[in-house]
């Protein structure tokens, strides 16, 4: 059963989406769109992005979720007995549990000279459709978890809703509805003669035009909505590219028009953004409304946007030339928070004092590769507060940054090196390619690589052009551009510093002590130094140094902190950094509940920092709507952590610059709610995962480190293959027996 009464789902929908009491519309006045005012938030069937299109959650939820008005977008259908039900298409198999119940009940119609199968709304009754089928959400990548438990809604349903207060009506397929003897104009001048449609839109020129006179226009908009540029219009036989060279013709029977987003900024094949055309300014001049329709948070446009939505949003409105007058999207909220929140967002200002931190994680590595001299520059002009390094050394002692001593995923290595390849169990199950076993000038000779952990081929690859970008970054040079660009602080992050001492005769202490005092910041405190390790001995080396801050880096993941745990860890360290399952368990996709991670470190005076946010909407619950801002007001707002390590270091500046930030502002972007969203439906939550343990202090305690070992009588490395061509082919295998175990490695965050 669902727990959705009227009154209930006015209860629940605060808690679950980014809304704000007395929530106040976008400034007016100041936009470039036809008339000044802000632009237009249209949901597409509702919040369709989480919920089924235009059942009762999308609805209620979608139009009571945003900082902004919003029109509700209904593509209307006709039933066989002449009721009007709003669905994305004139079949329902795709958006329906239909083909279930009728399963024989399927036909294929002729739909403007081309011949579809499926099961048509037409050829079913209203008491059909309203008793028997359920809607479901009909993309794969979207939360399944609220599919059969919603009936189909009729457009009197849609209209009798409070929640609504701006209707948008499309109708598609006037012509096909002619042929099966049903008038769509007919049924929409009976409609509103008890309730007026704001918005009535269609691609059909013989609909809008047998509309003229059948409303009243001061009460009606009328858009023309423009299909695929070489798709023909069925009234005029023009295709619609053809229709749009003569605007000024349009305005005879619309205000305006709604184009898919690509008629305004092109994306080539390659995935980057084109030059604005002229469609909007020249249609603003002969005096016609502009919508863009496309927008979905989980659909990434262009690697220009760097898999953060708002700034797709952005770009049609704060460009400077011209802003489109509203969006049809499925991620309302998101939309609204790109009107209301980040109009002519730089990053030329920091974030005020007292917020949380922004903290790198390899500079910006979402952008560049990582670690490397642009990823640190690009971190920098984004408003990074803390620029990280973790240092790796050479076999001859050079410091440098890289997030792995393993350089097969993040260089070029694995081609070179290939036969350096080895396993080493203290560090790492899978093989790799040890920066401890090449000197810095053979290092020097590889280039770093721009990876992404969520695959490349057919997944989700951060921006190609930057792939081989930048060059490695020494430690010295790290710090010295530190101090060069005035940033707030440095993470200096230790990794494997006992085997390093141990097996390879490396200080890296030592190392970093050393590079740490040569550039002064150990007799300064206008610059913070944090030191992380997982390692409580290395934390301990330079707790003779007060200005330092201490992280300790907890990578089990937890769901408590217990007293004794959290002394041990005021023993060794300031702050700590955790994974974000210990902050929010995750299951299917859905946060469960929030742990009590944070309060209980917190009260010890022990800061605490998450890692790693990043933008791309697989890495975000869907409770976060797809939306990287969401997740950050979750943290920031909603939770109180001290900082934020991400891949995208603008994303975390743009969200904290932001008049959004402040929960007291009517504008706010509210904090997801675990386990809200996933409570809706009865029975439904989905299975929760194996359960996380709590901190002990045996995670915390490590041995003290092990002397430096003389180099000199250290085993030396194995000497490479021969080149005997049976050892080249087995060693070529063990290689790929290790890419593998790479790549599945570094899959592993979609799981958390």
């Amino acid at each position: 059963m669902i727990r959705f009464f009227l009154f209930t789902s006015l209860i629940l929908i605060p808690a679950l989406a980014q809304t704000s009491p007395g929530r106040t519309p976008a400034p007016t006045g100041s936009w470039k769109t036809l008339d000044g005012s802000a632009p237009l938030v249209i949901a597409r069937g509702g919040f369709s992005g989480i919920f089924p299109d235009s059942s009762e959650f999308a609805v209620d939820i979608a139009t009571t979720s945003t900082i902004t008005d919003v029109a509700l977008f209904c593509d209307l259908q006709i039933t066989k007995d002449g009721f009007g039900i709003c669905q994305p298409d004139l079949r329902l198999d795709n958006t329906t549990n239909i083909a279930l119940v009728y399963p024989d009940k399927d036909a294929t119609r002729n739909v403007n000279g081309k011949d579809l199968r499926g099961w048509f709304a037409v050829d079913f009754t209203s008491n059909e459709l309203f008793n028997n089928v359920t809607l479901v959400q009909n993309v794969l990548s979207r939360p399944s978890l609220f599919d059969g438990s919603m009936p189909i809604q009729s457009l009197d349903d849609i209209m009798g809703r409070k929640s609504v207060t701006i209707l948008w009506v499309n109708v598609e397929h006037d012509l096909f509805y002619a042929q099966q003897m049903h008038s769509p104009v007919t049924f929409i001048q009976k409609i509103v003669m008890y309730s007026p449609i704001d918005v009535i839109s269609s691609p059909e020129i013989g609909f809008l035009k047998a509309m003229q006179g059948k409303v009243n226009k001061a009460k009606t908009t009328f858009i023309f909505r423009v299909l695929g540029a070489d798709e023909v219009e069925p009234t005029t036989k023009q295709t619609y590219g053809s229709i749009l060279k003569n605007l000024a013709s349009i305005k005879a029977y619309a205000s305006g028009i709604l184009v898919p987003k690509e008629y305004i900024y092109p994306v080539s094949a390659d995935k980057y953004l084109q030059p604005a055309t002229t469609l909007v300014a020249d249609a603003h001049k002969v005096g016609l409304l502009v919508y863009a329709s496309g927008f979905a948070n989980d659909i990434p446009a262009s690697y220009n946007y760097s898999y953060d939505p708002t700034s797709e949003y952005d770009q049609f409105i704060n460009n400077g030339d011209f802003a489109v007058d509203g969006f049809l999207t499925d991620f309302p909220p998101t939309a609204a928070e790109a009107i209301s929140c980040f109009p002519g967002a730089t990053n030329s200002s920091k974030p005020s004092q007292g917020q949380a931190l922004i903290i790198s994680h390899n500079g910006a590595s979402g952008v560049y590769p990582g670690s490397s001299d642009l990823a640190y520059e690009q971190a920098i002009n984004d408003g990074a507060d803390i620029i990280d390094c973790s240092v790796q050394m050479s076999q001859d002692g050079i410091t440098f940054c890289l997030d792995s001593a393993d350089l097969s995923g993040a260089t070029t290595a694995m081609p070179t090196f290939m036969s350096r390849s080895t396993t080493i169990p203290e560090i790492q199950e899978n093989s790799g390619i040890f920066s401890f076993d090449l000197t810095w000038s053979e290092i020097q000779t590889l280039k770093p690589q721009l990876t992404s952990p969520f695959g490349t081929e057919g997944g989700l690859p951060r921006n190609p052009i930057n792939k081989n970008a930048g060059k490695f970054v020494t430690l010295a040079d790290f710090l010295e551009l530190a101090k060069t660009k005035a940033v707030s602080g440095v993470l200096i992050n230790i990794q494997n510093a006992a085997y390093l001492a141990s097996n390879k005769g490396l200080g890296i202490v030592e190392a970093v002590s050393k590079a740490l005092s040569n550039a002064t910041f150990d007799q300064q405190s206008t610059q913070q130094v944090l030191i992380q390790s997982d390692d409580t001995s290395v934390l301990s080396a330079f707790k003779n140094v007060p200005t330092y801050k201490r992280v300790l880096a907890i990578t089990k993941e937890i769901t408590d902190a217990p007293w004794q745990s959290v002394e041990e860890v005021k023993k060794n360290a300031d702050a700590v950094v955790v994974n974000r399952p210990s902050l929010f368990p995750v299951s299917n996709g859905f946060l469960l509940a929030n742990t009590s991670v944070v309060n209980e470190m917190q009260a010890a005076n022990i800061s605490v920092y998450v890692s790693v946010l990043r933008n791309e909407y697989i890495a975000l619950a869907f409770d976060y709507f797809a939306d990287p801002m969401v997740e950050l007001a979750t943290y920031i707002a909603g939770y109180g952590l001290d900082g934020v390590v991400t891949d995208y270091p603008s994303t975390a500046s743009k969200y904290l610059r932001s008049p959004c930030v402040d929960l007291n502002n009517n504008v706010a972007i509210l904090p997801a709610q675990p386990g809200s969203l996933v409570s809706i439906i009865e029975g439904a939550e989905p299975p929760a995962g194996a359960p996380a343990q709590a901190l002990e202090v045996a995670d915390i305690v490590d041995p003290p480190l092990p002397p430096v070992a003389d180099r000199s009588a250290l085993s030396p490395p194995a000497p490479a293959p021969d080149g005997d061509k049976s050892d080249g082919v087995t060693n070529v295998a063990s290689v790929a027996v290790s890419l593998v175990s790479i790549l599945l490695i570094s899959l592993m965050p979609l799981m958390h």
